[in-house]
């Protein structure tokens, strides 16, 4: 040894050098092990030194002096992370001889190559390379290896000076404890103080670390070391192999094995050892029962379990739908364990076992500043454009989780100039730049539902390797025919997410003009031009076929909101998933290791430390806020604040321009703001305004007419509430957050409520057959305005007909009469519906209160064909409460959305904490900045307003608006549309028998008409004061229509049964529409 192997130091201590953890092969080439030297390098735990502090030493008994039983208390610190370490004199003495006879072995492999050589002629070259530690059988045995000698020159191993920390100097009693501290803490200050000493296993075994500990997105640091289990398969590696070869005497047949237990706040994760990060098991925390079933307290998430065999202790860990037993040999270390798995499912402020408000797994967020921001988008353009833009600038992972997904969906359109916008190329194109992807597709039952996800899951398990696909639920297996997963959900990198009504698929993408042709077709392709009420593809193999005729059918529009979410929501929308995801894994590819487990992140919010420095906000919150938050007395003018939908938009080449990327100013930002915004705030928020325009501004927007799709960048108060169950999610216990939250808002509502939604199924309270109780709430807070004689509005807006295949007097059309009848039966037919009870105690009044309307367009199919009208199919899933609330996701009001043990659904509630002036009643009134403007949107299309007309709708209750502008907008163009087209639903048409005539006599005059008649005549017949027929141009009248807004009519089929009759299928399984 050269004398740059030996320090002198204190007591004259030794050091030898120690190489590089060994690499799985037990015999490597030098060139790959150096390869894995490398990575291991680079990969290392510690990337500098942590600091380490002694704070205490303390004896089991006063009087006992001896040194091997003193205790130490360790504290840590590193980076921002801190923990604390409780070891004995023996622990350390045992980490300091493995450490040597390490060091021993391989100073033998370097030097001495012919010792190597005579240990293997006598035979027992096998079994020499691993030394166990007979006083700790959960020690991992001595590894060695062959390598070249550059590899071994960068580890010192102290040789004596652990011997202070074991005997230290015999003194008075009281000193010793002191003495012992000096001397540990010089210990430690040795191999501490050596980088690739501090990465080794031993020692960062001794340190309780590995390679999740100081990963900042699963939050700090709690409890980590090994245990034994015996639920997962034998774990195979060359470490376990030669192990057992060399035991003769150990049981290889037993099942429990060693593995390393990581406690994050969010979940306990199972690593094979410190330095491997390959996820064995992971349980993700969730809400747990509030009683055992003997109604003896909470359930705990660990417990202590009896063990058969007195040498060893046990626990049990159990969470939703699992439960993993664990075994230690010291029954201290199985307190420890369980007090801090259950500290840690409490720990604040996510409390992940403990329900929050409305019941929610995921708490609020934003009541302190945590970078929480929302943004809404109306209808499918301005939303799937920004989603691919997230998804192109994507650097680590995705999640999508959609009911129905399409690989040949374009995001942007016309399609031929957006070729790269189709969601499998976006989806390849970050694959094969290394980003992982993680697919949830809803597995359907095929008999009834017609969305082929076997053949989406094989398109994009084509595409790239980085891209996984689950499909859930196995019908078979799990029991589950009639339920679906139904959320709509991208996130990506766990920075931005977003969720809503829109699922990545044929149908949905649209704009606030809500074309009904496209001939020949530039913006949607094949089996896009999409028309359910007329034709379900039978098979969507074959996407660039028309499946409708062109030039004689229309589309139909898709109305739909969606929403997207930076910083902590994003996270808990991520746990949701990687909570779906892990329970379909293991429910479906238990054993295929290219479906991996996954982790969820965890808002990096570390207890004892300051850690959001500003490197760690600009990085955790990619998308920072264009604006910082304005007082309440902010002097905004509303005058111009929405943008009106200019039906023909032209670009200076005279053809549509239907690109239309996304301009954050849009909608608020610089018209609300007006000239008063403070130069400060710009200044402060140009970074990141100049970034979020670059990343989405392909083209220049048209013009700030067209920007009312997407609205500011608020910082609000959040909470991510859900529908899931045992079968959904594989949670212990039934979470109906949505419904709770639905329920609760109405109740403390002060003005109004407005709804927008696909269904509108609810019952009152004593209601038998619907279960959700979102009608008591509305029906309740009716009575009580009108017991204080104040100013109240519910606006509900629906779809005319349920989007189904199938004429309302077709023989396979039950599921459309059957959904009609539970609609009907909500709203105003029966005991049950609120009309009937509202009109039973105020009489025709009840219309002051609450109304019911839909939306319709019209439009020829191509230049000189045919006029026609169909329902804009009302898909948002929407509640705006007071201006100042917005509840939206992917539940519909009924019961399959709403009670969890259902159909799976997302939701957010975002409660506007940035105001802005405006008026309630006719008086002043603060209003969020977030929930007026996407109010202000959707009624500006709805009524067709032009900008300078938004002031008129900015009091929502007032006489003005609801009955002079909203009211009266409805019923003029519903009769127009009656006049012209005599379209159904319509409150004329009263019976079956009554429909078919209509149905004939419009065939019989025009040749053909649509499903629900909605092609014009050429003339409408008119009579003149002499008694002479003449004939009106039908575009004439229907210029006179504003906007989409049409009535619900209340009348259609009131003299029908709509439910299924016995002969149908529909009959034996009538829950299902309800």
């Amino acid at each position: 040894m050269n004398s740059s192997d030996q320090i002198a130091g204190e007591g004259s201590n030794r050091y030898f050098k120690m190489q590089s953890e060994p690499p799985p092969s037990s015999a490597p080439s030098p060139r790959s092990f150096r390869t894995q030297s490398m990575e291991l390098e680079r990969d290392r735990i510690f990337e500098e030194l942590p600091k380490c502090t002694i704070v205490s030493v303390s004896r089991p008994d006063a009087g006992d002096i001896t040194p091997m039983l003193l205790t130490y208390t360790i504290e840590l610190e590193y980076k921002q992370f801190r923990w604390t370490l409780v070891k004995k004199a023996s622990q350390v003495f045992l980490l300091h001889f493995t450490l040597k006879k390490r060091a021993f072995f391989e100073e033998l492999h370097e030097k001495q190559e012919q010792v190597k050589e005579w240990i293997q002629n006598l035979g027992i070259g096998e079994h020499l390379p691993f030394i166990h530690d007979d006083d700790d059988v959960d020690d991992d045995p001595i590894h060695m290896h062959h390598d070249d000698s550059s590899s071994v020159k960068n580890r010192n191993v102290p040789s004596s000076a652990a011997l202070p920390v074991i005997t230290p100097a015999l003194g008075r009693q009281h000193s010793i404890a002191d003495r012992a501290k000096v001397a540990m803490q010089g210990y430690l200050n040795h191999f501490l103080g050596n980088l690739d000493i501090v990465n080794s296993r031993e020692v960062c075994r001794f340190l309780e670390v590995s390679r999740l500990s100081f990963l900042a997105e699963y939050g700090p640091k709690l409890k980590e070391d090994y245990v034994n289990v015996r639920h997962l398969p034998k774990i195979q590696n060359d470490r376990s192999k030669r192990s057992c070869a060399s035991s003769c005497f150990s049981c290889c047949k037993s099942s429990w094995q060693k593995v390393w237990a990581v406690l994050k706040p969010g979940f306990l994760a199972l690593l094979e050892d410190p330095l491997d990060s390959k996820l064995l098991d992971i349980i993700v925390f969730d809400v747990l029962p509030s009683s055992d079933g003997n109604g003896e307290g909470r359930v705990l998430l660990a417990k202590e379990t009896k063990e058969r065999n007195p040498l060893h202790s046990g626990f049990q860990v159990s969470c939703g739908s699992r439960s993993i037993k664990m075994r230690l040999r010291s029954n201290n270390k199985v307190k420890d364990w369980v007090a801090a798995i259950n500290d840690a499912g409490l720990r604040p402020p996510e409390g992940w076992c403990y329900p929050h408000r409305f019941g929610s797994f995921a708490p609020q967020r934003s009541l302190t500043e945590d970078g929480t921001r929302a943004q809404w988008f109306v209808d499918g353009e301005a939303a799937f454009a920004a989603i691919a833009t997230s998804i192109q600038e994507a650097k680590s992972e995705i999640f999508i989780t959609d009911w129905w997904m399409c690989p040949e969906f374009y995001l942007r359109r016309p399609f031929d100039l957006h070729a790269s916008s189709r969601l499998d190329s976006l989806l390849e194109e970050r694959a094969k730049q290394g980003v992982q992807i993680y697919i949830l597709l809803y597995k359907e039952v095929t008999l009834y539902l017609k969305i082929n996800s076997i053949y989406s899951k094989r398109m994009l398990l084509n595409v790239h390797e980085n891209i996984r696909v689950l499909r859930y639920p196995d019908h078979i297996s799990s029991g589950v025919y009639l339920w679906s997963h139904h959320e709509k959900i991208v996130i990506v990198d766990n920075q931005i997410c977003y969720v809503g009504g829109l699922d990545l698929c044929f149908g949905r993408y649209d704009n606030p003009d809500h074309k009904l042709g496209d001939f020949p077709p530039s913006i949607w392709p094949g089996k896009d031009y999409y028309n359910p009420r007329e034709s379900e593809p039978s098979s969507w193999e074959d996407t660039m076929k028309d499946e409708l005729d062109r030039a004689k059918l229309p589309r139909m529009p898709w109305h739909d909101v969606q929403c997207a979410l930076w910083g902590p929501p994003c996270r808990d929308l991520a746990r949701h998933f990687v909570q779906r995801w892990n329970y379909a894994k293991r429910n479906k590819a238990p054993n295929e290791p290219a479906i991996p487990l996954l982790m969820p992140q965890q808002h990096m919010v570390l207890t004892n430390h300051a850690v959001f420095s500003e490197e760690t906000i600009a990085e955790d919150n990619i998308h920072a806020p264009l604006l910082q938050s304005r007082s309440n007395g902010s002097e905004i003018d509303l005058g111009s604040l929405a943008a009106s939908k200019t039906r023909n938009r032209k670009n200076k080449g005279g053809e549509k321009n239907l690109e239309q990327d996304l301009q954050m100013h849009s909608f608020v930002d610089e018209h609300l703001m007006g000239n008063n915004l403070n130069l400060s705030l710009r200044e402060d928020g140009e970074k990141d305004r100049e970034w979020w325009e670059m990343q989405e501004r392909g083209n220049q927007v048209d013009s700030f007419e067209e920007s009312g799709q997407v609205g500011p960048r608020t910082a609000c108060h959040c909470q991510v509430l859900r529908s899931v169950g045992q079968w959904s999610a594989g949670t212990s216990q039934t979470e109906e957050s949505i419904h709770n939250a639905y329920c609760s808002l109405i109740e403390k509502s002060e003005h109004f409520i407005y709804i927008e939604n696909q269904f509108f199924v609810s019952g009152l309270s004593g209601d038998v057959i619907i279960k959700n109780r979102v009608l008591e709430a509305l029906y309740k807070r009716i009575l009580r305005a009108e017991n204080e004689n104040k100013c109240f509005r519910v606006i509900i807006v629906i779809p005319l007909s349920p989007g189904f295949q199938g004429g309302i007097d077709d023989g396979g059309a039950a599921s459309v009469r059957a959904i009609m009848h539970w609609q009907y039966r909500t709203i105003c037919r029966g005991p049950n519906s609120i009309l009937k009870n509202l009109f039973d105690i105020i009489g025709p009044k009840a219309h002051d209160y609450i109304s019911f309307y839909g939306l319709r367009t019209y439009g020829r199919l191509f230049d000189g064909g045919p006029l026609v009208t169909n329902q804009i199919y009302v898909h948002s899933k929407l509640m705006i409460i007071d201006d100042r609330i917005a509840l939206i996701g992917s539940a519909n009001i009924n019961d399959r959305s709403l009670l969890g043990s259902r159909d799976s659904e997302i939701g957010v509630l975002i409660e506007d904490r940035e105001m802005v002036k405006s008026k309630m009643n006719g008086n002043s009134y603060k209003a969020g900045k977030f929930t007026l403007s996407l109010r202000l949107s959707l009624w500006s299309e709805h009524l067709g307003l032009r900008q300078k007309e938004i002031d008129q709708i900015i009091d929502p209750v007032s006489n003005s608006t609801y009955k002079e502008i909203w009211m009266a907008t409805a019923k003029t163009n519903t009769i127009i549309y009656q006049d012209v087209f005599s379209c159904v639903p319509n409150d004329l048409i009263h019976t079956r028998v009554a429909f078919r005539q209509s149905m004939a006599h419009w065939k019989d005059k025009l040749g053909h008409t649509t499903i629900d008649l909605g092609v014009a005549p050429e003339k409408l017949e008119v009579s003149s004061e002499n008694g002479e027929n003449g004939g009106v141009d039908p575009m004439e009248r229907l210029k006179l229509v504003k906007g989409h807004l049409v009535s619900f009519p209340l009348e259609f089929m009131c003299k029908e049964d709509l439910r299924p009759v016995i002969m149908e299928s529909e009959y034996y399984a009538s829950h299902v529409f309800h």
